[in-house]
């Protein structure tokens, strides 16, 4: 009987690779040689970017949040304790009735008709506004009767007789020893015709 070889096991068949393509290179993680790092590796890298970038971000709202907030000056309410004393509510005084005068114009009769109304924030003023009350009205009529309609046709004009008519007031409240702490003289109507 002839003799047969022993039996070898056949080597595995090389795997086929199109033509001009490289074989498959082994691990190269595994083999410990330098190259491209395999999947697991790039993966872990993402989220090591992707963890690092979402801290920065969350530091950096953290520190702008904490920075605006610092930053701003204090509420009304904190800084209305630093101011000494809060000023006393306005009181208003009106010259009632109405005033009614002939204006000074050479050309034609022109009336005013004025609602004036005074305002102090101090009651021994406002007595004394009360008190004199005649003693104002009569000075406030001889200045109003002064005016001419072109004059009161302009803004500037009816300034002008407001502060003068303010100066008028605190005038006959010191010629009579009264507390003259008048701040405003208002015209809640003024009419021209």
């Amino acid at each position: 009987m002839p003799v047969q070889a022993a039996a070898q096991p056949k080597p595995a068949p090389a795997a086929t690779t199109p033509a001009g393509a490289k074989p498959a290179a082994p691990d190269a993680a595994a083999a410990g040689k330098p190259g491209k790092p395999s999947k697991p590796a790039r993966k872990g890298r993402r989220w090591r970017l992707l963890l690092v970038a979402i801290v920065l971000l969350t530091a950096a709202g953290t520190g702008g949040w904490w920075w605006m907030a610092h930053a701003r000056p204090a509420p009304a309410a904190k800084t209305a304790h630093a101011k000494p004393a809060s000023r006393p509510p306005a009181q208003y005084y009106a010259l009632d009735p109405a005033f009614v005068v002939n204006l000074a114009d050479a050309d034609a009769v022109r009336y005013l008709q004025a609602d004036v109304q005074l305002m102090t924030r101090d009651d021994a003023t406002r007595a004394a506004l009360e008190l004199h009350a005649p003693a104002i009205r009569n000075r406030l009529l001889f200045l109003f009767g002064q005016q001419s309609a072109g004059d009161l046709a302009l803004r500037s004009g009816k300034e002008r007789l407001q502060s003068q008519a303010l100066a008028e007031v605190r005038d006959v409240l010191k010629d009579e020893g009264a507390p003259d702490k008048v701040e405003a003289l208002y015209f809640t109507s003024l009419v021209t015709q």
